[in-house]
């Protein structure tokens, strides 16, 4: 009985795997594949030493050892085909499984976007559109008007309105003027009364004080 018989049983009435029984059933094999690699290559060492052991002492011994290492290999080469046949199965199984995933998702989308649209027409989608394009284009013309300034007093001349602010500076200007010349000409007016006298007690300390000096002069001489 084949590997793939074992594996997905064989018989007309048996029922198909999916491909998730399938995967799990490569990776199991694959996993048994690799122990008895493991096992082979552990043997090979094994015979390889053995030979070495006899070498020239007991050239039967050896040779079998040999012939035993040469098999383990075969066996080993068989494996390693096995497993690369197997992991590019299931490789192809796991990619089919996706995309039978991604289809069922997407078929499952495109069912509910029909129901999404079961609701709508093009005709009404159209319709709504231009409704909204007509109140949009309506809304702008309305904030245009509001935001433009009132026709009132936009009708008159710059020019105008530039000479008589030039009149009023003038004005302003020659005001000023006026002020100035009123208080350079303006001065204070002279006391009408008469500085005050020193007092009598100042007029008497400046005489003692003049004797003094008078004195000390005298004996200084």
């Amino acid at each position: 009985m084949s590997l793939i018989r074992q594996l997905f049983g064989h018989g007309k009435s048996d029922k198909a795997p999916t491909p998730q029984d399938a995967i799990q059933k490569l990776r199991e094999t694959e996993e048994m594949l690799m122990k008895k690699q493991e096992f082979l290559e552990k043997k090979i060492e094994q015979e390889l030493t053995t030979a070495k052991k006899y070498g020239t002492k007991n050239k039967r011994a050896a040779l079998l050892a040999l012939k035993r290492k040469k098999r383990f290999e075969k066996q080993l080469e068989q494996i390693d085909g096995t497993l690369s046949t197997i992991e590019f199965q299931r490789e192809a199984l796991e990619n089919a499984n996706t995309n039978t995933e991604v289809l069922k998702n997407m078929g499952f989308a495109a069912k509910a976007l029909k129901q999404a649209h079961n609701s709508m027409n093009v005709d009404d989608v159209h319709d709504l559109m231009d409704d909204i394009a007509e109140q949009q284009e309506l809304a702008n013309e309305i904030s245009t008007a509001i935001s433009t300034p009132a026709g009132f007093g936009m009708d008159m001349d710059e020019d105008e309105l530039l000479a008589e602010l030039e009149e009023l500076e003038q004005e302003e200007l020659d005001q000023n003027l006026l002020t100035i010349d009123t208080s350079v000409d303006t001065l204070p007016s002279v006391p009408s009364t008469s500085l005050p006298s020193k007092p009598a007690a100042s007029k008497k300390k400046e005489e003692e004080d003049d004797d003094d000096m008078a004195e000390l002069a005298a004996w200084a001489n």
